[in-house]
């Protein structure tokens, strides 16, 4: 049945606008960005199926055009849109970071790295430079290793922040295995950058490790 002859009530974009995006589950969000399904099979089926094979919304944005393609239907024209989307979210994330006190808003920060790193296949390690009043004066991307260790050189990470002119950092890196607590080396790193920073005033406010679901801060639990 298409989407079009359910009541009113169910359709994904009518329930949106009377009750809130909240209300709608993964694959009614996501019908709503396909808009339109295939021959016997109506947008919210496609959009089972996709939530399906990739296993969650996570691991959907994370695919690559090749993967994205083998579902019927999907191609180089949606996987274009799904990334401008995402791209948009990060945009608007990065914009409300730059414009205020950064610990103001930490879940701004938390879904802003959450973005960022959740779903990637490498271990990455970046950082947010923040001026003195907390505001985002940069981010970057400064290692990527493998699935299971990545090398952080401090002295890098020291010479990031004096070229931003950073007062702060707060450092960030996700696990591929999607477990966030840190493990020994996280917390060994973690000291060895603070101190590092802290020899050229530099003070680390958090660092968040990202895995499926869920972002971990260092600072939150009392680790720093």
């Amino acid at each position: 049945m298409a989407i079009t002859d359910w009541p009113a009530s169910e359709r994904p974009r009518e329930k949106l606008l009377e009750k809130g995006p909240a209300a709608l589950s993964d694959a009614e969000l996501l019908a709503i960005f396909l808009r339109t399904g295939l021959p016997g099979k109506s947008a919210v089926d496609l959009a089972r199926e996709l939530l399906a094979r990739f296993g969650s919304l996570n691991a959907l944005f994370a695919a690559d055009l090749r993967s994205f393609s083998q579902t019927p239907g999907m191609g180089d024209a949606k996987y274009a849109q799904l990334q401008a989307v995402l791209e948009m979210a990060r945009r608007a994330l990065t914009e409300s970071l730059r414009e205020r006190d950064a610990l103001s808003t930490p879940q701004a920060v938390r879904d802003y790295l959450r973005l960022k790193l959740q779903g990637r296949p490498r271990e990455v390690f970046m950082a947010l430079f923040l001026d003195a009043r907390n505001r985002v004066l940069a981010e970057e991307e400064l290692f990527a290793g493998s699935l299971t260790q990545t090398s952080v050189h401090p002295r890098e990470v020291v010479k990031r922040a004096l070229h931003h002119n950073a007062a702060a950092l707060i450092l960030a890196h996700n696990h591929p295995s999607g477990a966030a607590e840190p493990s020994g080396a996280d917390h060994h790193l973690t000291g060895a950058l603070k101190q590092a920073l802290a020899l050229v005033e530099v003070q680390v406010l958090d660092h968040f490790i990202v895995g499926d679901g869920h972002a971990f801060s260092f600072a939150e639990r009392g680790l720093l």
